[in-house]
């Protein structure tokens, strides 16, 4: 007989636990909203789990903070393959662990729904420092997209975004609104980062670039380096930046050659939320230059 339930009013942990100590086998189908997960027991033992795009121990941890949703116990299933090595006892310590940091992060992000946009910050308030995942999420970032498409697009957990928006949030840089709410007009709402903040990137990607070309590139890379800030100051928004990353790897190919080129495109071009495909093409364009 299939067990079901409201994560409202048992969680997921507290679920596991319940079958797995009857050593059972099957599967536990979950669903929130549109989105739909499965975790895979082996007699008792947590086997397999996926969400999203999320497998093995990270959906897991994904769907253990969820607090709300539906969840069926399905006897019998047998996972299709193995991704979850651990045991059950550190998943749900883990779990555990993140579902107390959720509570924390939920203070400043009671909803997964929520818009992030670019707050108005006063000037001298702009410098700030973040890391590259951070610039990776930054850009990501339209006024449009809801923390968990955000996710979504990414590949990453909604719990690992949350936490990098939590310190963002903490600073001041973003802020957050209602889906659909047409608030973002008197809300401050920036479609892309401050002119302040790109600036910070490409200095970032200049010293970058300055590491793989040494001496024999300095000149090139200040200069392009320098049209760069003039198109930002002037209001063209990280699109600036891509180019400079494109005359960039078109320098280091020339200098250095093309699989250091690639190397350098690898390491600069997720964190303004290009594409392998516009790595490939920049790459091809070197080639036949």
């Amino acid at each position: 007989m299939a067990l079901q339930g409201s994560l409202s009013e048992l969680s997921l942990p507290d679920v596991i636990q319940l079958v797995a100590v009857s050593g059972k086998t099957g599967a536990f189908h979950l669903e929130r909203d549109d989105t739909k997960g499965v975790i895979f027991l082996k007699e008792g033992q947590i086997v397999d789990a996926s969400v999203g795009e999320l497998t093995g121990e990270h959906a897991v941890y994904e769907m253990a903070i969820w607090s709300e949703g539906e969840f069926m116990f399905t006897p019998g299933e047998e996972a299709p393959r193995v991704t979850i090595q651990k045991s059950n006892a550190n998943l749900m310590m883990e779990a555990a662990r993140r579902l107390d940091e959720w509570r924390v992060l939920s203070r400043k992000i009671p909803s997964l729904h929520l818009v992030p946009y670019f707050a108005d910050r006063g000037q001298g308030q702009d410098q700030v420092t973040l890391s590259p995942q951070e610039w990776i999420l930054i850009t990501r970032i339209d006024g449009n997209r809801t923390i968990r498409e955000i996710a979504r697009i990414l590949r990453w957990s909604a719990f690992d975004v949350s936490k990098l928006l939590f310190g963002m949030i903490t600073s001041g840089l973003v802020a957050l609104r209602e889906e659909g709410s047409g608030e973002s007009s008197r809300s401050g709402f920036s479609g892309g980062p401050s002119p302040v903040t790109l600036l910070g990137l490409a200095e970032k990607i200049r010293k970058m670039a300055h590491s793989v070309t040494g001496e024999s590139g300095e000149r090139t890379i200040e200069r392009q380096y320098l049209a760069a800030r003039t198109r930002i100051e002037r209001g063209d928004g990280i699109e600036a930046i891509r180019e400079m990353v494109d005359q960039h790897s078109k320098a280091i190919s020339l200098l250095k050659g093309a699989d250091v080129a690639a190397m350098f495109d690898e390491q600069v071009r997720p964190l303004l939320g290009m594409t392998t495909e516009s790595g490939a093409a920049a790459s091809a364009r070197r080639k036949t230059q």
